[in-house]
C-alpha cells in the first residue's frame, strides 16, 4: 500500500513555509524520484504519476513553490520581490538535502515539468553530481530575442506598477498565446491534453489557472537565460543521464522543435547521456494526456535502465 505524507520546512525566503509532500511504497524503496512543478499548478496534480512510480518501489516527494499550491499562503503567482527563481530553486534544492538526509545512499532522480523543467535545467547547472538522473518533462528553449524583450516588459512592469502587479497582456503575450494553435477552442487550456476531463480537473482545481505577477514572469524569463548561457551549460555534470519527454503538438517546446534546441544545447555543451522522446499528437502534460500508461511506463524503463 502506498503511503502519502505531507511536510514543511522553512523557504529560503526566510518567510514562507514550503509545503511539500512524499508518496511511500511498501517494503525498501529502490530510490528516489522528485517531482518539481510547473506554473500556476501545485504537486498535488502528479498523484497519478507518483503513484504509478511508488508502485514500482520509488519514494517520490515534490514541494509547492512559492506562490503556488498549500506554500503561496493565499497570494498565488508571486515569488518575491527580487531574486525569485534563485528562492525556487534553493526550495527545490533544500527538499533534495533533506530526502538525502532521510534516505541516504538511494539513487536520486530529479523530474521538472514545464516550468519545472526551467529549474531542473537550473539545478544541474548550479548542483552538477548531486542527483544520478534528470528528467526533463514539456521543455522549451524560446528563442533569446524573445526571452529578452518579455524580461524587458516585465521588468519595466515591475518598476512601473509594482512587483505584486498583474498584466493581462504580459500573459496572452506568453501563456495566452498556447491555445491558439488549437482553435476552435472548447476552453483556454485545450493546449494542455487532448485528455477532456484532465483540462476540466485543471480549471476546476482552486489551486490552479491563477495569472502570474510581472515579477514572476521576469524572475522566469531571467531563469530561461540563466539556462541557456553557454558558460552556465559547462558547468553540469557531463555524466548525468537527461531524458526528454514532450508531446509533438506542445507549443512551450514549439511542437517538438524547441525541445530538440535543448538536446543540441545539452550536447553541445559535452552532455554525453541525451534521450529525447516525442510523442504524436501529445500536448503540453503528458503525464495528463490520452496515453498517460505509455509515458508511464516509458519512463520507468529509462529509469530503471540508468539506475540499475
Amino acid at each position: 500500500m502506498i503511503q502519502t505524507f505531507d511536510f514543511s520546512y522553512p523557504s529560503s525566503d526566510k518567510i514562507h513555509t514550503v509545503h511539500a509532500r512524499e508518496w511511500v511504497p511498501e517494503g525498501r524503496p529502490r530510490g528516489v524520484v522528485q517531482i518539481v512543478h510547473g506554473v500556476a499548478e501545485h504537486i498535488g496534480r502528479y498523484d497519478s504519476a507518483a503513484r504509478f512510480l511508488a508502485s514500482r518501489g520509488y519514494v517520490v516527494c515534490g514541494e509547492d513553490h512559492l506562490g503556488h499550491g498549500l506554500t503561496a499562503g493565499g497570494k498565488f503567482g508571486y515569488f518575491g520581490p527580487k531574486n525569485g527563481w534563485d528562492l525556487v530553486a534553493r526550495d527545490v534544492r533544500r527538499l533534495r538535502q533533506l530526502e538525502g538526509e532521510k534516505l541516504p545512499n538511494l539513487p536520486y532522480v530529479i523530474l521538472g515539468h514545464s516550468m519545472g523543467s526551467f529549474l531542473t535545467r537550473t539545478y544541474l547547472i548550479r548542483w552538477p553530481g548531486t542527483v544520478d538522473a534528470a528528467v526533463l518533462s514539456g521543455t522549451g528553449q524560446e528563442p533569446a530575442a524573445a526571452v529578452a524583450s518579455g524580461k524587458a516588459l516585465s521588468g519595466g512592469l515591475c518598476r512601473l506598477k509594482g512587483p505584486d502587479h498583474v498584466s493581462r497582456l504580459v500573459n496572452e503575450l506568453s501563456l495566452g498565446s498556447y491555445n491558439k494553435a488549437f482553435k476552435p477552442n472548447r476552453t483556454s487550456s485545450d493546449w494542455l491534453s487532448r485528455d477532456e476531463a484532465a483540462v476540466d480537473a485543471y480549471l476546476a482545481d482552486p489551486l490552479c489557472t491563477f495569472l502570474p505577477t510581472v515579477s514572476m514572469f521576469r524572475d522566469m524569463m531571467g531563469g530561461l537565460q540563466f539556462i541557456a548561457s553557454r558558460a552556465k551549460l559547462a558547468k553540469m555534470n557531463k555524466s548525468t543521464p537527461i531524458y526528454l519527454l514532450s508531446g509533438d503538438r506542445d507549443p512551450v517546446g514549439s511542437m517538438g522543435a524547441g525541445v530538440r534546441k535543448v538536446e543540441g544545447m545539452l550536447r553541445s555543451a559535452g552532455c554525453q547521456d541525451v534521450t529525447v522522446k516525442l510523442y504524436p499528437g501529445g500536448r503540453h502534460e503528458m503525464f495528463n494526456e490520452i496515453n498517460r500508461q505509455e509515458v508511464f511506463n516509458d519512463l520507468i524503463a529509462w529509469i530503471e535502465s540508468k539506475l540499475t
